[in-house]
C-alpha cells in the first residue's frame, strides 16, 4: 500500500472531497462560463443590438449552421473537461486530450452532459496521469489512454449519468412548480449557500438543468448571499468589498464565516424571504442557460440570463412581452431586497451580540 501511496503522490492524483468536489466542480463551471454562457451572452447581444457578424453564420458543419455564439456553446464540453484537467493539475499531453474527452462526456449525456463530463473528465484525467511519462512513446501512450478512458466511459455511464441528473433536475422543477412558496425557500436557501460555499453552484445548476421557476429561486438566493454580505460589511470593507462581494462572489466570507457562522445568518435568512417572494409574486423564471441560475449577481450573469430567458420566450410566443412588471421583480429580488432584508436581520443578529465589529473584515 505504501508503494501505491507513493506512486499517487509521485503522480499527483489526490483522491480527496476537495480535488474532486471543490478544485474540479469549479473548475468546470469557469469552463461553462467560458463557453455555453458566453455564447449565450454573444447571440443575445447579436440579436438584441441586430449586429450582423453576430447573428450571421459563420461556419457550417454537418449541415448545421453555427453563429459565433453558436460555435462558443457548441465547445461546452471540451471546455468543461480541459477545466477540470487544468484543476486536476494534468501534464500537457493529458490536458490536450481532455478535449475529446469532454465533448464525448457532454454529447452522450445529453442534457445532463454537465455532470457526466464531472464524472468521466476526473476518471479519465486520473488515469491520463497515471501512465504519463511512463513509457518511452509518451506521445503515444498518454493521449491513447486518456481518450481511451473517456470515451469508453462516455459510452458506458454518460447516458444514466444525464438521465439521472435530469430527473433530479425536473424533480426539483415540478415540486418547484407545485408548491412555489416551500421550494423558493429550499431552493433559494440551498444553491445560495452553495454559492458561498467553496463549491460551484452555478456548476450545481447546469448539472441539473435548473431552470424555470426553480432556477428564479436558485437567483434569488445567490443574490441574497452576494448583495447580502456586500452591504452588511461595508462598515467594514467599504466600497472594495461592496464590489468584489456584489458583483464577484460572496466566497470571500468563507474564511470569517469558519471563524463565526453566525455572519452567515443575515444573506441566508434575507434568501428564505426573496426566494418564495420570487417564485409567487414575481413569477421569476430562470429560462437561460441554467449555469445562469447559480451565479446570482456575479458579473450580472443571473440577470443576464433571465434576460436572455425572456428573449428567448418572447421569440417563441410563450410570453407576450417583456414588462415593467418582469424589471421591477428582477431588480427588486436581485438588488434592493436583498440589501434592504440583510440589512435589517444583520442589525438583530448583531443586538444579540452573535455578531461584533470587524467579524465581517475581509
Amino acid at each position: 500500500m505504501s508503494a501505491f501511496q507513493a506512486f499517487l503522490k509521485k503522480k499527483d492524483i489526490e483522491i480527496s472531497f476537495k480535488r474532486y468536489a471543490i478544485d474540479a466542480l469549479g473548475a468546470m463551471a469557469q469552463g461553462l462560463f467560458c463557453s455555453l454562457l458566453i455564447g449565450t451572452i454573444i447571440n443575445t447581444i447579436g440579436t438584441q443590438f441586430q449586429i450582423p457578424f453576430l447573428t450571421k453564420t459563420v461556419a457550417t458543419v454537418a449541415g448545421v449552421d453555427y453563429t459565433v455564439g453558436g460555435i462558443a456553446t457548441a465547445m461546452s464540453g471540451p471546455a468543461m473537461a480541459v477545466a477540470i484537467g487544468y484543476a486536476l493539475k494534468c501534464p500537457p499531453l493529458v490536458l490536450f486530450s481532455m478535449i475529446s474527452v469532454g465533448f464525448a462526456a457532454n454529447a452522450l449525456g445529453g442534457a445532463g452532459g454537465p455532470l457526466a463530463v464531472l464524472f468521466i473528465a476526473i476518471i479519465a484525467a486520473e488515469c491520463g496521469k497515471a501512465v504519463s511519462k511512463e513509457t518511452r512513446v509518451d506521445i503515444l501512450v498518454t493521449p491513447l489512454v486518456t481518450i481511451a478512458v473517456g470515451v469508453f466511459f462516455s459510452w458506458l455511464i454518460a447516458p444514466p449519468i444525464g438521465k439521472a441528473a435530469m430527473w433530479l433536475g425536473n424533480l426539483i422543477m415540478w415540486a418547484t412548480e407545485l408548491q412555489p412558496f416551500l421550494m423558493g425557500i429550499l431552493v433559494a436557501v440551498l444553491v445560495g449557500m452553495a454559492l458561498t460555499l467553496p463549491i460551484s453552484s452555478a456548476a450545481i445548476c447546469a448539472a441539473l438543468g435548473l431552470t424555470g421557476l426553480a432556477g428564479g429561486a436558485a437567483v434569488a438566493g445567490c443574490c441574497a448571499q452576494m448583495i447580502g454580505f456586500a452591504v452588511i460589511s461595508f462598515k467594514e470593507n467599504k466600497w472594495g468589498g461592496l464590489i468584489s462581494q456584489g458583483i464577484g462572489t460572496s466566497m470571500l466570507q468563507m474564511g470569517n464565516i469558519v471563524k463565526n457562522p453566525r455572519i452567515w445568518i443575515a444573506p441566508t435568512l434575507a434568501s428564505a424571504v426573496t426566494g418564495p417572494i420570487a417564485t409567487c409574486l414575481f413569477k421569476l423564471k430562470m429560462n437561460g442557460a441554467p449555469v445562469s441560475s447559480g451565479m446570482g449577481t456575479c458579473g450580472l450573469v443571473g440577470q443576464i440570463g433571465v434576460y436572455t430567458g425572456w428573449v428567448k420566450d418572447v421569440a417563441t410566443g410563450t410570453k407576450a412581452a417583456i414588462t415593467a412588471f418582469d424589471w421591477t421583480g428582477l431588480i427588486l429580488i436581485s438588488f434592493v431586497l436583498p440589501a434592504v432584508l440583510s440589512l435589517l436581520f444583520h442589525a438583530g443578529v448583531r443586538r444579540l451580540g452573535w455578531v461584533k465589529d470587524g467579524d465581517l473584515k475581509l
